[in-house]
């Protein structure tokens, strides 16, 4: 064959081939168009960045609440650990830690001393709450756990004064001010109670001691009293639970008290005030530790 017949020959074979590889490049450009990294995924639009990652809990780790407890005032609020011996009391004041899983995200820790009259009982939890979602911080998932628990304890609606209404015709005005309504001597004002949360018998009820939301503790905070018999006796048992948010960490203070005498009623404003106090140091420790 003639030297420039070959070569043409040569050139018809090479056409499809030419073709075959222009398509292949035409088609794989096509395809990386729609998947561009940071440019974002197929529904992105240009220039629109990729959102940043929620912030991370404040907190890492957690103390140990066993540790943490100062000694004088679990005394205060264990009245009974006084009259052990030394050796007892120093192990009762030690605590007896709560079995966890995982240390780096919860740990508790339990207080119990009896005596003649009553016994007393301390429960301390710290809970380190972290957010597997990226779109969430620790801070807003322990916010969601803490709205849970104050769902959880129902407290009731804030209680209102009674209005205050104008003097019947015909009243009388004793010498303190009241009025009195001809007939005799007024009602009971609305809101009174045959029992106090104290367990004094025809006190009023006191509304700052009602189950109530606190101010001035952590992020956020709430205080529950419940009242109620042990068993089948007559005996009754006062559970005090103070809990609150410090960022990324629930802290809750259980604090209960068993009179020795049935007809005894444990006295809420000193449950209250102790376990406050506690909440209060507590999270001055974890502010401290920032």
């Amino acid at each position: 064959m003639p030297r420039q017949a070959g070569v043409k020959a040569y050139a018809r074979a090479s056409v499809p081939g030419i073709a075959l590889l222009a398509a292949l490049a035409v088609g794989s450009a096509g395809c990386s168009g729609g998947t561009t990294g940071e440019e974002g995924t197929p529904d992105s639009k240009p220039g629109e960045a990729s959102a940043a990652p929620a912030a991370p809990g404040k907190y890492r780790t957690l103390p140990e609440p066993c540790r943490n407890v100062d000694r004088g005032q679990l005394k205060a609020m264990l009245p009974g650990a006084a009259a052990l011996p030394e050796d007892q009391q120093r192990k009762l004041l030690a605590g007896e830690p709560a079995v966890t899983f995982d240390t780096d995200r919860r740990v508790g820790c339990r207080w119990k001393a009896e005596s003649p009259d009553g016994a007393h009982q301390l429960v301390v939890d710290f809970e380190r709450v972290v957010s597997y979602d990226g779109a969430v911080s620790d801070d807003d998932r322990a916010q969601r756990v803490y709205a849970d628990l104050l769902t959880e304890a129902n407290l009731p609606a804030p209680r209102e004064s009674a209005p205050v209404t104008s003097p019947t015709p015909g009243a009388t005005a004793p010498s303190d001010g009241a009025t009195t309504p001809p007939g005799g001597p007024s009602a009971p004002p609305t809101g009174s109670a045959s029992a106090s949360p104290s367990g004094t018998p025809g006190a009023p009820d006191p509304a700052e001691l009602q189950p109530r939301t606190l101010g001035g503790l952590g992020d956020v905070a709430f205080l529950n009293d419940v009242l109620a018999k042990v068993g089948s006796s007559s005996a009754q048992d006062r559970t005090v639970t103070v809990v609150f948010r410090t960022s990324n960490v629930i802290v809750t203070i259980k604090y209960g008290e068993q009179p020795g005498r049935t007809d005894q009623v444990p006295d809420s404003r000193t449950l209250q005030d102790r376990a406050q106090g506690l909440a209060r140091k507590l999270a001055e420790q974890f502010s401290g530790s920032e």
